[in-house]
């Protein structure tokens, strides 16, 4: 029952991604990105479908050839959730996943070609009401960038961002997002400082390459973290060398700790110690795995003894307290009912479904809104 967040959003142009807005006023999006063979349509749909189970709002789907430009046509037709093609290089892939319906195009202007070709893209996005992703990453810097620098740089980044934005600015083509990665956090962190005051569209943030799931997952909460606080992103992507899920999970815990978004449960629960009267680590591995199909928000404490147990569990929707010789929960603050240990776990996700059915009878654009 936390208030709104206290931060203050960047302001940019919004932009659509099939049905997602990303920028202006809009909820800050989750992305991920398929790592299936794009050729084997039935593992790449299936993939794309538990993403956005999982919450996913847009997918990316790397199209590195024309054989995986058709395959990417007939995932488009298997799927609800808006698709975004990585292509480099070769300007007719986009040009063909542009008929096949593609909600958005990554690529970066300079490495397309020659200005025809380029204009050959921005003219078939704009003709569809296409955005392009313009993607900088430290690791695949312009030579003569690399040579000016010496390294790659967070000015580095934000000058080969600006020269693909200019070839945009050329051909009057403004509907378009920027990402500058790099696996350096502080590199970062700075480019994207330096890139938001200087241009007014929608920017997608992520520390690219980010590492497994633990040390990724960390890397790219402070990397977001920093720069969410200040307002700067309105669209991530978490990369992690681990199952793509993965990624949406972690998105939007960074977002649900910022109180940018809000979809599913928002749980506070103690370390446990050995004034536990239950098993703390226990009941939250159970209770994450068996509440993940909850989209409703609510914010629930599992805490293992009267220490700090009520005073959490008064800010809570629903909150448990660990006592002798029974647990206290708590509903919306207050005082409801004890619990034994036994069948705990069950109990407390009866009253939680309870509760997210309750909340989301009262208000039905819960769900739209997270």
């Amino acid at each position: 029952m936390h208030s709104e967040s206290p931060i203050q959003r960047r302001p940019s142009r919004k932009i659509w991604v099939g049905p997602v807005a990303v920028g202006g006023d809009a909820p800050i999006s989750v992305q991920s990105m398929t790592n299936t063979n794009t050729l084997d349509v039935d593992a790449t749909v299936a993939q794309i479908r538990r993403l956005e189970a999982a919450g996913a709002d847009i997918v990316r789907v790397s199209v590195p050839d024309m054989d995986a430009a058709e395959a990417f046509g007939r995932i488009k037709q298997q799927v609800q959730v808006p698709l975004v093609a990585d292509i480099h290089f070769d300007y007719q892939i986009a040009l063909r996943v542009a008929e096949l319906g593609v909600d958005c195009l990554r690529i970066n202007p300079g490495n397309i070609g020659r200005e025809d070709r380029v204009r050959a893209v921005v003219d078939a996005a704009r003709d569809r009401g296409i955005p392009i992703r313009i993607g900088v990453n430290a690791g695949s810097l312009e030579k003569d960038l690399q040579k000016k620098y010496g390294e790659p740089t967070p000015q580095a980044l934000v000058e080969s961002a600006l020269r693909h934005v200019e070839h945009l600015d050329r051909l009057d083509f403004q509907n378009f997002k920027v990402s500058v990665k790099a696996s350096d956090v502080f590199m970062a962190v700075a480019a994207y400082r330096l890139l938001a005051g200087q241009i007014e569209q929608p920017l997608h943030l992520g520390i690219t390459e980010a590492g497994g799931l633990r040390s990724g997952t960390v890397k790219s909460a402070v990397g977001l973290g920093m720069l969410l606080a200040e307002g700067i992103g309105d669209t991530i992507r978490v990369s992690l060398a681990a199952d793509p899920v993965e990624e949406v999970k972690v998105g939007f815990d960074i977002l649900k700790s910022l109180r940018l978004r809000s979809r599913g449960i928002n749980f506070v629960a103690c370390p446990s110690c050995s004034r536990q009267n239950f098993d703390v680590v226990k009941t939250m591995n159970e209770l994450e795995t068996r509440l993940e199909d909850l989209l409703v928000p609510l914010d629930v404490a599992v805490i293992g003894c009267v220490v700090n147990g009520p005073g959490e569990a008064k800010e809570a929707h629903v909150g448990l307290t660990g006592g002798t010789p029974s647990n206290l929960i708590y509903i919306d603050g207050k005082p409801a009912q004890k619990l034994g240990n036994e069948n705990l776990v069950d109990e407390l996700e009866r009253l939680i479904r309870r509760k997210a059915a309750e909340k989301a009878a009262t208000d039905a654009s819960l769900i739209v809104r997270s």
